[in-house]
């Protein structure tokens, strides 16, 4: 067989009898094309090239996919090749998603973690320092900031006037915001 004078069509049919200079003329003849129409998809020779060589490989394997009575193998391949860029710009897309939320929750889970830590060591200052008040400021800053109760409620549990535990709570409050400044713990907000 004279590969250089063959149709397309007898090609592909010398391709499905294992004739790799039949492959090789499908190649010469529409190599450039597939792998322009690759190129101009994927925008990188590489993934091009590898697109180029799945859609000859294809052929190759499975020469009867082709019908010549539905088209040119020309338009045949460069349908293939648009399939298999676009799969392979898909795929590179999703990956990139994928890296971008993994690095997203990393960052988030990092900061978490650094918040959770943070916490814990303010949490135990300000443990330290409301164990270190007198009881009289003490019992009403745990009662309403850490019981939840209002200032009247607190009132009435410690049988004390509702000024009187108002202003026991503000003065421990101070005495609290000065301790933590101290061992460097500034407080969010008015909070404390």
């Amino acid at each position: 067989m004279d590969v250089e004078q063959a149709s397309d069509a007898n090609l592909v049919v010398a391709v499905g009898r294992w004739h790799e200079p039949a492959l090789a003329e499908v190649y010469r003849r529409h190599g450039g094309a597939v792998h322009a129409l690759a190129r101009r998809i994927l925008r990188s020779d590489p993934p091009a090239e590898e697109v180029t060589q799945e859609v000859f490989l294809d052929l190759w394997r499975h020469p009867e996919k082709f019908d010549a009575q539905r088209g040119t193998l020309r338009s045949f391949l460069l349908a293939r090749t648009h399939g298999k860029s676009v799969d392979v710009v898909r795929s590179e897309e999703s990956r990139r998603r994928r890296e971008e939320r993994t690095t997203r929750e990393t960052a988030t889970a990092a900061y978490d973690i650094d918040r959770e830590v943070w916490d814990m060591a303010v949490a135990e200052q300000v443990k330290d320092a409301l164990g270190a008040l007198p009881d009289e400021l003490r019992q009403p800053i745990e009662l309403a900031y850490f019981g939840g109760r209002t200032y009247r409620e607190v009132a009435v549990l410690l049988n004390e006037p509702e000024g009187t535990v108002k202003s026991r709570i503000r003065s421990g409050l101070g005495r609290l915001r000065v301790h933590l400044a101290e061992r460097g713990v500034e407080p969010a907000g008015a909070g404390l």
